[in-house]
């Protein structure tokens, strides 16, 4: 054995490379920082209905994301996220109704679904599968009926956010989307850095094979809590920000599995486990809203029938097959191996 191979620091695989960034994902990350920056000066240039469309798509976007963090990257298939789109919505009444200003009760909402999600995790993270969707939709129904029972809430009939009466509606509309794209951003930002991170990669593992993941060392119970507070934190605020678009709510809607069946959309739509999809999921429903969403029964069975013709021919969704076909990663969260070309030094 030579010197040179006594002191060489890491080992290497002929003939490829490990890659996460390339130029094309650098500049497009660095895009989407400036795509924010923009999108906060939306209020100044465009009109009212602009601000309220774009407060409505960022909120979709949110809650794709989170559903996608929990079903696309950890494997935990839920229909029972909108018990914390609903509990955000009535926490930031409550909080008002104390004397907390509005806008600051939205965050404090996001903050108590987070909250509350801690004890709930030691309940549902027991299941698995299936159970684990059933057990999530119970708990969102047990939510939603106890908050159809609390008077101070306007019980089954409902309840109005009022204290957002005293900003004017241009004021009011302007606060709404600042906020609704910061906590969005937040949030996008937060499942990005997450899943880069070595937590991220052992959630992955822990989708694929829990049990082999748990026999390497890692922590699956625990990898798969954090995910599941911090999704339920996101759709808090998903449900605050919807009060606040809405002014009005009531229980049975807001509580509703339909935004289950929204997030579900949107994911196998734009692309399960990718980070991109779900952000193109959101935007194609949003523009289905715009064009169908009045259309009552039949709207709701086109997009179950569009979801499962996804399901059974394109599973992997819209950015899956490009990513598939291309190679194109925007913002990417994994590494993966590149194979150089026979003496050339270069990718093939």
């Amino acid at each position: 054995m030579t010197a040179a191979s006594q002191t060489s620091p890491t080992p290497t695989l002929a003939g490829a490379r490990i890659q996460r960034w390339t130029p094309l994902s650098a500049g497009f990350t660095s895009g989407f920082g400036v795509l924010i920056i923009a999108l906060a000066f939306v209020p100044v240039v465009m009109g009212a209905s602009v601000v309220q469309d774009l407060t409505n798509l960022l909120t979709l976007v949110l809650m794709a994301v989170m559903w996608n963090a929990l079903a696309g990257y950890a494997g935990l298939v839920s229909v029972g996220l909108q018990a914390y789109i609903g509990l955000g919505a009535y926490a930031t009444v409550w909080f008002a109704l104390h004397g907390v200003d509005p806008y600051v009760a939205m965050v404090l909402a996001t903050l108590f679904c987070a909250v509350v999600s801690i004890p709930l995790s030691f309940i549902v993270l027991r299941f698995r599968g299936a159970q684990f969707a059933i057990g999530t939709w119970v708990v969102a129904e047990a939510i939603g009926i106890y908050v159809s029972f609390d008077n101070q809430l306007g019980a089954g009939t409902g309840t109005s956010l009022t204290q957002l009466y005293t900003y004017s509606p241009t004021h009011r509309e302007h606060y709404t989307y600042w906020l609704t794209l910061t906590l969005t951003a937040f949030f996008v930002i937060a499942v990005f850095l997450l899943l880069r991170s070595r937590l991220g990669a052992s959630l992955q593992a822990i989708r694929d094979d829990e049990g082999a993941a748990s026999s390497v060392g890692v922590r699956v119970v625990a990898g798969k809590r954090i995910l599941f507070i911090l999704a339920a934190a996101g759709c808090g605020a998903a449900g605050a920000m919807t009060l606040a678009n809405i002014l009005f709510i009531e229980p049975t809607s807001i509580f509703s599995v339909n935004y289950s069946a929204f997030m579900i959309f949107m994911v196998l739509v734009g692309g399960l486990g990718t980070f991109e999809g779900p952000i193109i999921g959101a935007i194609i429903l949003y523009f289905i809203q715009q064009q169908f969403g009045n259309d009552g029964t039949s709207y709701l069975i086109g997009l179950g029938a569009t979801a499962i013709a996804f399901a059974l021919f394109i599973p992997r969704g819209i950015w899956g097959l490009v990513e598939e076909r291309t190679g194109v990663r925007f913002m990417p969260v994994g590494y993966r191996v590149r194979r150089r070309a026979p003496d050339s030094g270069v990718d093939p």
